[in-house]
């Protein structure tokens, strides 16, 4: 059975972008526009961030949807006249951003509840912030619970013969992507210096299909396209509490992720709105309401968790972090490779 691609939902898309504005910032001349994924963005950070910001402001929130690698597509082309002013961008693509000049200094003096966040969710380069993860998600061990009995323990589950054709995994152009074929190394063997065993057993995979967004993933499950694969965290919940029989677990291997982080556009009008509402976004309160909503590791100091959001936390058996964050300067010194290696041995396969 041949894999293929899965784009963007064009319905998701459309969706997201006929989010109601609140009544009273309509009337506001006052606009700001933000890119985020479908995902987290419109299930998160909307209700989170975006619906009380116009609430204490009155100023609208213009989501500009897309992946993380589309936004920064449209910051490169919208350089010298910036139509977006504050983006949101996975690791990864975040610091290609950083490279291409299209983000700016996050200033704690005009930025202050920087002070709120952990240690590993704030991004320097050269020591001045240029990003702050406003939370972890995570990869981990998607499952269709009805067609799978017993919960899969290895990510080594994914090669078994009963679920040929019928497994999902990230392509390089979704963020999950080149960091997904790093962590295969725990699994296969290799490192960053010989990816070769991984990419031989990538070779090996019979996937139904291969997705460059998550809604994409999320389709797959639901139409049973896909019964086994990896998927964020934050979309198979969501699937889990509507009621569909999807469960998701952490493989004794561990779970890699990363996260959204937000960044101030370069030349901006709307520099100090945009500064306003970064401020908002780094708040124990914000933390909180993601990993409520969606399930996001806090990246934020003292933040408070319900039951049922601690108890989905990555966990492994022994109640330790099962959370692998990976360098990011080495993964996208591979990038390119990797992405050529992948469309040559892998994508060829659809």
């Amino acid at each position: 059975m041949k894999a293929r691609v899965l784009r963007p939902s064009l319905t998701a898309a459309l969706l997201a972008s006929c989010l109601s504005l609140h009544p009273a910032a309509q009337a506001q001349s006052d606009r700001l526009t933000v890119a985020w994924s479908g995902g987290v963005g419109t299930l998160g950070l909307q209700p989170c961030l975006g619906d009380k910001f116009t609430k204490e402001t009155g100023v609208t929130i213009v989501p500009e949807i897309g992946t993380s690698s589309v936004t920064l597509a449209k910051l490169q082309q919208q350089k010298d006249a910036p139509s977006i002013d504050v983006a949101w961008i996975d690791g990864g693509i975040s610091e290609l951003a950083q490279a291409a000049g299209v983000v700016d200094i996050l200033d704690p003096s005009r930025i202050p509840n920087m002070g709120n966040a952990q240690d590993r969710a704030v991004f320097k380069r050269d020591g001045a912030a240029y990003a702050v993860n406003t939370g972890f998600y995570w990869i981990g061990l998607t499952y269709n619970t009805k067609e799978i009995s017993s919960p899969p323990a290895t990510w080594k589950d994914l090669w078994k013969p009963e679920y040929e054709g019928a497994v999902v995994i990230p392509t390089p152009a979704n963020a999950a992507g080149i960091p997904f074929i790093f962590f295969l190394t725990k699994v296969w063997g290799g490192d960053p210096s010989n990816m070769q065993p991984v990419i031989d057993k990538l070779k090996t995979l019979e996937a139904a299909a291969y997705y460059d967004s998550s809604g994409a993933a999320t389709n797959a499950f639901q139409n049973g396209e896909a019964i086994i694969g990896a998927h964020y965290n934050a979309a198979a919940m969501d699937m889990m509490d509507k009621g569909l029989p999807i469960g998701i677990v952490v493989p004794e291997e561990g779970v890699w992720g990363d996260g959204g982080r937000v960044h101030l556009v370069k030349g901006t009008p709307k520099k100090e709105l945009a500064e306003k509402f970064i401020n908002m976004a780094l708040t124990p309160e914000v933390s909180s309401c993601l990993a409520e909503k969606i399930y996001l590791v806090p990246s934020m100091k003292n933040v408070e968790l319900s039951e049922k959001a601690a108890s989905r936390m990555p966990r492994l058996k022994d109640g330790s972090d099962a959370l692998v964050l990976f360098d990011i300067d080495t993964m996208n010194a591979q990038r390119a490779e990797l992405t050529d290696t992948w469309n040559r041995n892998i994508a060829r396969k659809r």
